[in-house]
């Protein structure tokens, strides 16, 4: 299946791009947004693209144009990137942060339990735990951990403890063999969402596990935002809850005066001196549209965020979060 990227033109007007800007695409994918980026740039302008997975780095080299800069590699590792290019700052940045359909769509890959094949869930397959070894050395207390912070499962504690019975009559080696263990734990209890698949939450803990998600975004946000010129834009599309958390709170602690620390309530300082944030928020939360979703199912829960840069730092500890 071909991926659509979501949000398209909605990430685009976020970042405002100018002709002779230079912008960052922190997950390429199959180059969908950096596509329309460079559509909007003009012959001055520039862009540079990351992505860990080989699909994605196969793709970019299908992109003939000089503006375009691909490097395999972690979004978070962004400052090292734009070092190692000799770029001092950029215009805007975005991070598209659901999994493609193509990876979703290839049962070589292990991300779907639509599928049978290898139990791998890896970004980047060549480094790392894969999610079956995973599975294989944690103990039920972690495998609950991870189901329940990650998956927003409820039954994660039985599905636990049957992944770990289940393995001891065989390694659980496929995604084929996980869903149907994690059917058996689920059973016939209601979840209140028929739509969903009992493997699906499990499926995305060990996904969100297996490939750092929230430890990256985390890590990347504070960096990509030290990076943009004042007046430059960052947009950030989420499609899961502990994702958009994650960015919801980071531009709203900088987009005020001391991240918004609500003992400031009882300091008598006047508005006027108070610091000015390194972050502006560009309105709420914004989803796509009806008609959107109507063409791409996978848009559901896709949200959109972005902020403005201002000229203001950003405090070092920012970094070590």
């Amino acid at each position: 299946m071909e991926h659509v990227p979501v949000l398209l033109h909605e990430a685009i007007a976020a970042l405002a791009i100018r002709a002779d800007g230079v912008y960052v695409d922190g997950t390429f994918g199959r180059g969908g947004h950096a596509r329309a980026i460079l559509a909007s740039l003009g012959a001055r302008g520039r862009l540079v693209a990351l992505d860990r997975d080989p699909d994605a780095e196969h793709a970019a080299r299908g992109i003939d144009d000089p503006r375009l800069t691909f490097r395999r590699a972690w979004f978070s590792d962004v400052d090292d990137v734009l070092d190692a290019l000799d770029i001092r700052s950029i215009d805007g940045a975005l991070l598209d942060l659901g999994v493609s359909s193509p990876q979703l769509d290839d049962p070589a890959r292990g991300f779907s339990y639509r599928f049978d094949g290898p139990l791998d869930m890896r970004m980047d397959p060549t480094r790392g735990e894969s999610a079956a070894q995973l599975i294989a050395r944690a103990d039920v207390r972690e495998l609950t951990e991870v189901i329940r912070d990650y998956g927003e499962e409820r039954f994660a504690q039985s599905i636990a403890r049957a992944i770990a019975q289940a393995r001891t009559r065989a390694p659980i080696a496929t995604t084929r063999q996980l869903a149907d263990v994690v059917a058996q734990a689920v059973g016939t209890r209601t979840r209140g969402d028929w739509r969903q698949d009992p493997a699906a939450r499990t499926f995305q803990a060990l996904r969100i596990a297996v490939n750092r998600e929230l430890s990256e975004v985390s890590a990347a946000l504070p960096v990509m935002t030290a990076r943009l010129a004042p007046g430059g834009r960052l947009a950030v599309i989420s499609f899961h809850s502990l994702e958009d958390r994650i960015v919801k709170r980071f531009i709203a602690a900088a987009s005020k005066p001391w991240r918004g620390d609500p003992r400031l309530a009882r300091v008598p300082v006047r508005a006027k001196d108070l610091p000015k944030p390194p972050l502006i928020a560009l309105g709420g939360a914004m989803k796509a549209s009806v008609d959107e979703f109507a063409r791409n199912p996978r848009a559901r829960s896709a949200v959109l965020r972005s902020a403005e840069r201002t000229d203001a730092p950003l405090p070092h500890d920012w970094f070590a979060r």
